[in-house]
């Protein structure tokens, strides 16, 4: 019976002082007490401190083993005969009774108890429930520990579920968290957007594992409106129901029907209970629990239990599906605003826009490439500050009033960059942005020049055919919207022939704890790597390899690539 268990957010400190206290722990009914990966304790709620007798300040900071664990004559307990010690050093959920526990004024009480693992900002350590025994009656042991692993169950179902915003990582977790604790098989049926059923996640728990069942998920039909049976009124919000396989053996009432039978077939299920997963609006899915022969069968009971689970499921999966919708509308608009490449005679150009993971960082980078009135192409790479809907919707009026101006004004890129920064603080005062603004013209038998400027924003690369790297450094000025009045400077360079010419954003390089000379020679090193392939590839292949691990930004890129012969 394993658990990641839950994690620890943070919480109030008590009056006392005696330090935080985490609002969840204090929520739970049981007496509680947390200890980090040494067995001390950092945290305990106010039920532990009234059925020990003593407060916070005795016991924070101090051993969890050596304070609090005796045996039934008031004596300490070795370590290495303390259950709860072995359970917590082989990093899994246990529980047990007949455990005694020191009070303040020296006597013990006899607890039942569970401990399982908790993550506190990637630090671990462990959440120990105990509930009072009377020592009199030890076949009463069984009641409080059910209602101790409900609580636990409740705990890291609130944590686990609420930390992640990705609908399959919300089912990866919930299944685990039921299966084999409560159930030998778990299975998640959901409710798409065009209202048919698909079997999202079927798991059995083997040998302390959980195996996946890939050849019984799947689409099914729509939720059929006439069906009785438990399944189809699940998905329709209906309460939970127990089932079995005789359930499905008769006449089947529609498909759906037919595929629930097979799943009891090919499982084995002798036992179930399923019950609706329902979101703030609407009914998302259908949660069935299923026991395998020689486990206890399900009963009424425990369908409240069923339905706890469910609720919380579903407010977990109602955000994360909300999320991936703002996402969608964020990725859709971003890429709209992202314009088409034009065709230049002997120049290749590429580009590419990868979105955040995470959905409110999406919006604030682009490229853009249009020929000018003159016969010039102008290459543009900027990055609005502020990663939302409104830094997109900044981006694109820059990206328009760019236009405006080079089209035009047959004016260096410097100027053009200088009427830019000036018109955007007359229309937002405040938003800022960084970019390179480049002029690529025929420079007669020798080639392309180039001439551009840099208002803030990371240097263009430039890779040879030999795979020789040169950061271009110059035309450096500062960023848009900071009220910046200097002239603003450009530079100009002929590109070799058969030369790359990469412009980016700051997501390729930047990584959290890492410095920016760290991703400037990542990147350099890759580029130089794959020069010698086509332009296509060189893209995709340089993304996948600079790309940060940790990267936390969306990436803009555009890459351009010279004839191998200069027009004579």
């Amino acid at each position: 019976m394993r658990g990641q268990g839950p994690s620890a957010p943070g919480g109030q400190a008590p009056a006392d002082g005696s330090g935080p206290r985490p609002a969840w722990l204090e929520s739970l009914a049981a007496a509680a007490y947390l200890a980090d990966e040494q067995g001390v304790i950092t945290a305990v709620n106010t039920v532990a401190e009234q059925l020990l007798g003593r407060n916070a300040v005795e016991l924070l900071g101090r051993d969890a083993h050596d304070t609090l664990h005796r045996n039934a004559l008031g004596q300490p307990e070795p370590r290495s005969e303390c259950p709860v010690r072995q359970a917590v050093l082989a990093g899994r959920t246990a529980q047990g009774g007949a455990l005694w526990f020191e009070r303040g004024d020296g006597s013990v009480t006899p607890v039942a108890w569970l401990v399982t693992g908790y993550d506190a900002g990637g630090r671990r350590g462990t959440l120990a429930l105990f509930h009072p025994l009377d020592d009199t009656e030890p076949g009463s042991l069984q009641e409080p520990l059910s209602e101790l692993e409900r609580l636990a169950l409740f705990a890291e179902l609130t944590t686990q579920l609420t930390s992640t915003m990705d609908v399959e990582e919300v089912l990866n977790r919930l299944v685990r968290l039921l299966a084999p604790r409560l159930a030998d098989w778990a299975v998640v049926d959901l409710i798409t957007e065009a209202g048919g059923v698909w079997r999202r996640v079927v798991v059995h728990a083997e040998d302390g594992d959980l195996r996946n069942q890939e050849n019984l998920v799947g689409p099914m039909s729509a939720v059929p409106q006439e069906s009785q049976l438990p399944l189809s009124r699940a998905l329709r919000g209906a309460a939970s129901a127990l089932t079995g396989p005789e359930t499905y053996r008769g006449e089947p009432d529609s498909e759906l029907a037919v595929e629930q039978g097979r799943l009891f077939a090919a499982t084995g299920i002798q036992s179930a209970v399923i019950g609706p997963i329902r979101g703030l609006r609407d009914v998302l899915g259908a949660l069935t629990l299923g026991r395998s022969d020689g486990s206890h069968p399900f009963t009424t009971a425990d369908l409240p239990l069923l339905e706890e689970i469910t609720r919380r499921a579903g407010l977990a999966l109602d955000n994360a599906r909300l999320y991936e919708r703002q996402r969608k509308v964020s990725e859709t608009m971003q890429r709209h605003l992202l314009p088409q490449l034009p065709r230049v005679p002997d120049l290749q150009m590429t580009a590419r826009y990868v979105p955040a993971p995470d959905a409110s960082q999406v919006g604030g980078d682009w490229y853009d490439a249009f020929v000018l009135p003159d016969g010039a192409t102008a290459l543009v790479i900027g990055d609005v500050v502020g990663h939302d809907l409104e830094a997109a919707a900044d981006m694109a009026q820059l990206r328009n009033m760019l236009r405006a101006y080079a089209f035009s004004q047959q004016k260096p890129p410097s100027k053009i960059v200088e009427w830019l920064d000036q018109a955007a603080m007359q229309l937002s005062g405040s938003d800022m942005a960084t970019l390179v603004l480049a002029r690529l013209t025929r420079g007669g038998p020798l080639g392309w020049e180039l001439t551009w400027t840099n208002a803030g924003h990371p240097p263009p690369l430039l890779i040879t055919r030999e795979g020789a790297t040169q950061y271009l450094t110059d035309a450096h000025g500062m960023l848009l919207g900071t009220g910046w009045a200097e002239p603003r400077p450009d530079v100009s360079l002929l590109l070799p022939p058969g030369a790359t010419l990469l412009l980016y954003t700051d997501g390729l390089i930047e990584e959290p704890g890492a410095s920016l000379d760290d991703g400037l020679d990542r990147l350099s090193r890759q580029a130089a790597a794959l020069s010698h392939h086509p332009l296509d590839t060189f893209t995709d292949e340089l993304l996948a390899r600079a790309r940060p691990a940790a990267n936390e930004d969306d990436i803009a890129l555009l890459a351009l690539r010279t004839a191998h012969r200069a027009r004579p």
